[in-house]
């Protein structure tokens, strides 16, 4: 007979982090970068994830950005991410139902731009206890969103 082995029964803090992100293009389109910087709340510890396309919009690279931070993190995270793309922000947080319940097309009837971003997207979200979304003005002074903007300007350029 053999003896049972003692059951964990602490449970880990949860992960609380904040990403800002940014995406910029040289032309619309042009080549263009995007950036993610992901900030644990508990310790202060920074993780930067960046990357280029050489012929993109915009649009394309701040969803890029979110999807980016996000996947680059362990699943189950409380997620805040701050960004200056309204794009974003309210295409994930108003729009995307409506385009779903439309089979992705627009009010208008036309099909819903960036399409694939958008579903990487919502997967990206659907991986973490929480992510909440904050819009934060750009060009404004926020530490963070002028940081991960300098980010994606250096990647855009650099494509």
């Amino acid at each position: 007979m053999s003896a049972a082995l003692p059951v964990e029964t602490t449970s880990a803090p949860p992960r609380r982090i904040t990403i800002a992100f940014d995406g910029a293009c040289l032309g619309n389109p042009g080549p263009g970068g995007y950036g993610a910087i992901l900030v644990n709340e508990t310790t202060g510890a920074e993780k930067i994830v960046k990357g280029r396309e050489t012929a993109t919009t915009n649009n394309k690279m701040e969803l890029s950005a979110a999807i980016a931070g996000l996947n680059s993190l362990r699943p189950g995270a409380h997620v805040t991410m701050l960004g200056d793309s309204q794009y974003v922000i309210k295409g994930i947080a108003e729009w995307m139902p409506g385009w779903k319940a439309r089979g992705w097309r627009a009010a208008g009837g036309k099909p819903v731009a960036n399409v694939e971003q958008w579903r990487a997207l919502e997967l990206a979200v659907a991986r973490h206890a929480s992510v909440a979304w904050t819009w934060v003005r750009g060009h404004a002074g926020h530490e963070l969103n002028e940081r991960v903007d300098r980010i994606a300007s250096g990647e855009a350029a650099s494509a």
